[in-house]
């Protein structure tokens, strides 16, 4: 049974949308069919959590214009406070749907990377995003919500590593949202060919609330053979907006993806984050950290699927919860059939700073293979008495001494944020939330 829904455009004006952003056909296509399936798809059902009041669907402004920004000078000072072009040259800013600024060092043109906007790499690189886009990682008929996403796709980057390039300067994307009538489907495709490594970095900037937003943010990570990718992302989102987020990897063989993820939205948020083994001697590595408050609900699924031989998978993942605010982790490891010699292994912890604050550890293990190994671990509580006790007994005030355990808490998905602007920004976020 599915529930009608009145979706915001029709076919006609996805069409003509997609003809004057000069898009292939294929793409053109694809969304057409993807509007078409989204009227009857169900909608995505996150264990634990309910969804139907969220208006994760209805949008009245599918594009708002935007200035360029001609420089680092004219960005905002949130914006400014997250880059140093003197150590990552290659960047991209995109205001609200438009891309708006863009630096690619000399390196990595001459290596033959490419790094741009989601738009330029339909019209210029229509065979390279045809062949991942939205085909392996996140197919567009899985549920409503993936299919409004390629029908409605209005942002995003495309990141492409030729084999046997290994790239030492990260590489960095911020979305800033400082429209409040923006919506955004925003598309990020990360490709790595074989023996080729890469770190890229995303921020998502609020500095305006909305009333009533909808974010549909979907990341395909590719990494062939003998690749390696470290993905590092943080999501500050104002409240007022609605997220649906949904990351998502295959490593093949002996390929690596390891994910560095700060949740620090403040409105309500549905996160998807799935790392498919696929190779043998694949590895996959987990870490998210979330800190709620208010009245939000969040629910945050992680899995890691095992296919390949001798394949590893880690979930990591570390929340505070504070005020009324509510939030589900869903650890997931599952080892397929044949996946023989692999291990999965999870942790999850979540910190309650109020009487009203809920949080919520679910550790699954789906094992379908004999000879692996496997463990998790689970917890939910406040902040430790002992711990307190013991940094205030050396003089430390009591709320000082909290904050300190909290940082602590919280310190190791912190850490592993690959730069350091951006891993300063998370530390000033989580300071001021959990203040």
């Amino acid at each position: 049974m599915t529930t009608d829904i009145k979706l915001p455009f029709d076919k006609e004006y996805i069409a003509s949308f997609s003809k004057d952003m000069g898009e292939p056909a294929w793409l053109a296509e694809l969304r057409v069919q993807a509007l078409e399936s989204a009227e009857t798809l169900p909608m995505p059902r996150p264990d634990k959590t309910k969804i139907t009041n969220w208006n994760l669907t209805q949008i009245n402004k599918h594009i708002v214009s935007s200035e360029d920004f001609t420089n680092v000078n004219d960005l905002p000072d949130e914006v400014k406070a997250l880059i140093d072009l003197e150590k990552n040259k290659t960047l991209y800013i995109q205001r609200n749907n438009r891309p708006t600024f863009l630096a690619v060092s000399n390196e990595l043109k001459e290596k033959g990377v490419v790094f741009t906007d989601i738009f330029t790499a339909a019209r210029e690189y229509s065979d390279l995003l045809q062949k991942y886009f939205m085909k392996d990682a996140v197919k567009a008929d899985e549920h409503r919500l993936t299919a409004l996403h390629a029908a409605l796709l209005n942002g995003g980057v495309f990141l492409y590593v030729p084999k046997n390039v290994e790239l030492e300067e990260p590489i960095q994307a911020i979305f800033l949202h400082d429209d409040k009538e923006a919506n955004l489907f925003n598309h990020v495709l990360v490709v790595a060919e074989d023996n080729s490594s890469v770190v890229y970095v995303e921020n998502y900037v609020s500095t305006v609330e909305p009333e009533n937003a909808v974010f549909n943010i979907v990341t395909e990570v590719v990494a062939n053979a003998n690749a390696k990718v470290q993905y590092g992302a943080v999501d500050n989102l104002a409240k007022g907006i609605t997220t649906y987020v949904n990351r998502r990897g295959i490593a093949n063989r002996d390929a690596k993806i390891e994910w560095a993820l700060g949740f620090m939205n403040d409105g309500n948020t549905i996160s998807e984050n799935t790392t498919n083994l696929i190779g043998d001697g694949s590895f996959g590595d987990t870490k998210s950290v979330v800190v709620g408050r208010g009245e939000q609900k969040q629910n945050f699924t992680t899995k890691v699927v095992h296919f390949g031989k001798n394949s590893e998978g880690y979930i990591l993942k570390h929340g505070v919860m504070k005020d009324s605010a509510s939030s589900i982790f869903n650890g997931i490891g599952k080892i397929e059939h044949g996946a023989a010699k692999s291990n999965a292994e999870q942790e999850s912890r979540v910190l309650m700073l109020s009487e009203k604050a809920r949080g919520d550890a679910n550790p699954i293990l789906l094992i379908d293979e004999d000879d692996v190994t496997a463990g998790h671990a689970a917890s939910v509580g406040r902040v430790d008495p002992l711990q307190l006790y013991y940094l205030m007994s050396r003089g430390i005030p009591k709320q000082e001494a909290e904050r300190l355990v909290i940082h602590g808490f919280l310190a190791p998905v912190v850490e592993q944020l690959p730069i350091e602007g951006v891993k300063k920004q998370l530390v000033e976020i989580i300071e001021r939330k959990v203040k």
